[in-house]
């Protein structure tokens, strides 16, 4: 992949986190999310590439733009498959919190899973943890692990957790461990990559999220040399009949452990990401007068390289 298409990704995260930023606060996440999903649109069609939304806005009855299927770019370049997520956080953006992106991740045609809109059990750790954990051994037991590997006591390891009913006895379990839990309200994209950036505090991630999420991030990880395992977890009995069809067209098994390369296969594999509010990845949008500064991540797998980009832009353009 051309290292200049992947920083082109970048003007188009840029403005899906100046749009959405706009409405910070203002208790509209739907208008977030549209704001920025018309402008990334927008700007993805400029694009000398041949794009196709592998994860996306949803199904094409569900979104009018950047649905499952979309073509995007000018059609000419790589064939190339795109997981976009253009507001990561829509409640934190709506209300005012941290930790909000606007995110993509892209891979040549064929490499990024198809993962249909399911809910997944996630460990996530960074490269001084890879290899030692098993997401299906007890937390407590990966803990014990990720403290040894990371040279560290158990008590200062912390485990970053959606703060959702359904991870009560998680926490418990985390807790009764030992380590520390810091809970999110969102942006488990950002969440699951933070164990891998070594600035963060962070060692693990566990616990239930979507499963588009867990392709966009296990791009990230991979870039950082870091380590994700997932299985899948169906709430509905919907989401077994969508699951079964995924690994039959995917060829994975539904009920066995999804690592990263099952998730992103290769390492043709770019990921962007912009920070629309403060976040383990970047600081978010900030409105200057007649300027407007943006903080961005750009990795590639191939080459291993991570930019960090600070934009100033001028608040008309």
């Amino acid at each position: 992949m051309d290292r200049n298409l992947a920083l082109e990704f970048v003007r188009v995260t840029e403005a899906g986190a100046i749009a959405s930023a706009r409405w910070v606060g203002k208790g509209d996440k739907k208008a977030a999310d549209g704001a920025a999903v018309k402008e990334m649109r927008s700007r993805f069609n400029g694009v000398a590439f041949a794009g196709e939304v592998v994860i996306g806005e949803g199904a094409m009855d569900e979104a009018p733009e950047l649905y499952i299927g979309e073509k995007l770019g000018t059609g000419e370049g790589p064939e190339m498959d795109i997981a976009v997520d253009p507001l990561e956080a829509t409640d934190s953006v709506a209300w005012g919190r941290t930790n909000a992106i606007s995110v993509i991740a892209t891979g040549k045609k064929g490499s990024l899973l198809r993962a249909p809109e399911v809910y997944m059990n996630k460990l996530a750790v960074g490269l001084q943890a890879k290899g030692v954990i098993d997401i299906e051994a007890p937390i407590g037991d990966n803990i014990k692990k990720i403290a040894k590997a990371s040279d560290k006591e158990v008590e200062e390891v912390t485990a970053v957790v959606l703060d959702r009913p359904r991870h009560e006895q998680l926490i418990k379990d985390i807790r009764a461990a030992g380590a520390r839990v810091r809970l999110i309200t969102d942006g488990d994209i950002a969440g699951a990559i933070a164990p891998s950036v070594e600035e963060n505090t962070i060692d693990l991630l566990a616990g239930i999220g979507k499963s588009p999420e867990a392709v966009i991030a296990a791009v990230a990880v991979k870039a950082l040399g870091g380590e994700m395992q997932c299985l899948f977890a169906p709430q509905k009995d919907f989401e077994k009949e969508l699951i079964e069809q995924c690994g039959k067209e995917c060829g994975i098994d539904p009920d066995g452990v999804l690592a990263v390369e099952d998730l992103a296969k290769g390492k043709e594999l770019t990921f962007t990401a912009t920070g629309v509010l403060e976040g383990p990845l970047a600081p978010g949008v900030r409105f200057e007068g007649d300027y407007i500064r943006t903080h961005s991540v750009v990795m590639r797998v191939k080459s291993g390289t991570i930019r960090y980009i600070e934009a100033r832009h001028c608040c008309e353009s």
